[in-house]
């Protein structure tokens, strides 16, 4: 069964926002006594959180799908409804968060961080906060805006200090073992290790975690094997070690080619020059091993690397390995500059900024409006009532929407649609002269809307031609 998980797509839907309410409040010998409804509740949003307590995705390999609740509807007697609960989703320490496409859209790292993964919708507003002047009583209210729904994928980078890389059956699973409390499988056949393992070591006053990364292959940086899977827990660890192994019983391999070929992966995979190395000759409590060790630890050292001999067995080597590891991460640590407490910037939008365009699609032949506000106002508006659509209308003009599509070369009757193209909203434009609450009738009416169309007018008179000349059809054909 699997236990360690790295990489997970994930189904994400915020709440919807609560619908607004219409309610005229009615007492005895005060039967209108005004407006009333109260607003919806806003949807509950979608929260990664980073946890130090969790490892692994596994949870959300098992289940893909999380949705936060939605908000309440609003009632009368100017009571709101109850805001939808927000989603907790706790994540492991160096998620990645991309889009499906591979843009990175968070990368959270260190305990608390968060990412809104899914914004919940806007709560509708009742008629009483629709009241005005000069629309006294509206007839309608708002709807809710839906929540924000999206496909992510969510990959772990491994945080640690210290990464044993090296081919299968190097002995960095036994190597991790005795340094730390982690219990990895080890076995005498390749790739045993099959997720990374990570363990706390301490070493005198410093404590840093050293994490076991499955073995690499030539070919690991293209896919090859568990490459491309595990490379990227490299990526944040602090010091490389190269675990090479004195005693292979493979005759077409030696720890000096091992060293190259694994390099090689590490450079081809990219970002990991500036990355301090060591490098660790295990095994040699074997002879053939010590002898090998000691045939080639001068070539290393000419080279640059610091080398150690160790043995994960007898324990040789380790107390200094240790404690030269402790040393290095410490210097590294003091290099880094003092994390500051991170300030909270507030951005508001700009309220002037009108926030919509439009444009002419030649090949539908319709003018299409896109931009938060005019979109959002769509779906807030419930279309059965003729008063919503023409508080609507009201909207739109005030906000220029027409004047923009005056210029753009719209005339009466032109196909308009609000929105992106899988969920536009598509009407008949018909110019209004006049705009405002003054215009209207009775409760949830609007006589504007009364007007023929002339769109409409013209599909009702070829449909009516269409007939006719079927029925001629009808009469007069010869059989």
């Amino acid at each position: 069964m699997t236990t360690f998980v790295d990489r997970v797509e994930l189904h994400v839907a915020a709440g919807n926002g609560g619908h607004g309410c219409a309610s005229v409040h009615r007492e005895k010998f005060k039967p209108l006594g005004g407006p009333d409804g109260g607003n919806g509740g806003r949807g509950g949003d979608i929260i990664l959180v980073v946890d130090q307590a969790v490892t692994t995705l596994l949870d959300y390999h098992h289940s893909p799908h999380r949705k936060a609740t939605n908000g309440q509807p609003g009632a009368g007697d100017n009571r709101s409804g109850k805001d939808g609960q927000d989603l907790i989703l706790p994540v492991p320490d160096g998620t990645v968060v991309l889009d499906k496409e591979g843009n990175v859209l968070a990368d959270l790292v260190g305990h608390g961080t968060t990412y809104i993964a899914g914004e919940g919708g806007r709560g509708g507003l009742g008629n009483a906060a629709l009241s005005s002047a000069r629309r006294k009583a509206p007839g309608f209210a708002l709807l809710g805006e839906p929540g924000k729904s999206a496909d992510i994928v969510l990959e772990l980078k491994t945080v640690a200090d210290v990464a044993l890389v090296g081919y299968p059956s190097a002995g960095k699973s036994s190597l991790i073992s005795v340094l730390s409390a982690a219990k990895p499988k080890i076995a005498d056949y390749p790739f045993t290790t099959l997720v990374p393992n990570l363990g706390v070591v301490t070493a005198g006053s410093t404590v840093y975690t050293i994490a076991d990364v499955p073995g690499l292959i030539p070919g690991a940086s293209e896919g090859r094997g568990l490459g491309l899977e595990f490379l990227r827990h490299v990526e944040r660890c602090s010091v490389l070690v190269h675990v090479l192994d004195t005693a292979t019983l493979e005759s077409d391999r030696d720890p000096i080619s091992d060293l190259d070929v694994i390099e090689e992966e590490l450079k081809l995979y990219g970002g990991l020059d500036d990355r301090p190395r060591l490098v660790v000759l295990n095994k040699v409590d074997i002879p053939d091993g010590k002898d090998l060790a000691d045939m080639i630890r001068p070539d290393l050292e000419a080279r640059g690397y610091k080398v150690f001999e160790v043995s994960a067995v007898s324990r040789v080597g380790l107390k200094e390995l240790s404690f030269a590891l402790a040393q290095g991460i410490a210097k590294l640590r003091a290099r880094k500059p003092v994390e500051e407490a991170t300030r909270i910037v507030i951005r508001p939008k700009a309220v002037d900024d009108s926030g919509f365009k439009v444009i002419k699609d030649e090949v539908e032949n319709v003018y299409r409006v896109r931009g938060e506000k005019p979109e959002r106002w769509v779906q807030q508006t419930d279309f059965n009532n003729d008063e919503a659509v023409g508080y609507l209308a009201d909207r739109l003009s005030r906000l220029g929407v027409e004047t923009e599509l005056m210029k753009a070369g719209a005339r009466a009757g032109d196909a308009v649609a609000i929105g992106s193209e899988e969920n536009a909203v598509v009407f008949d434009w018909e110019p209004t002269v006049m705009a405002g609450a003054e215009m209207l009738g009775r409760r949830g009416e609007d006589h504007r809307l009364d007007a023929p169309r002339p769109a409409a007018t013209r599909r009702k008179d070829r449909e009516a031609e269409r007939d006719n000349s079927q029925k001629e059809y009808d009469e007069f054909k010869p059989f």
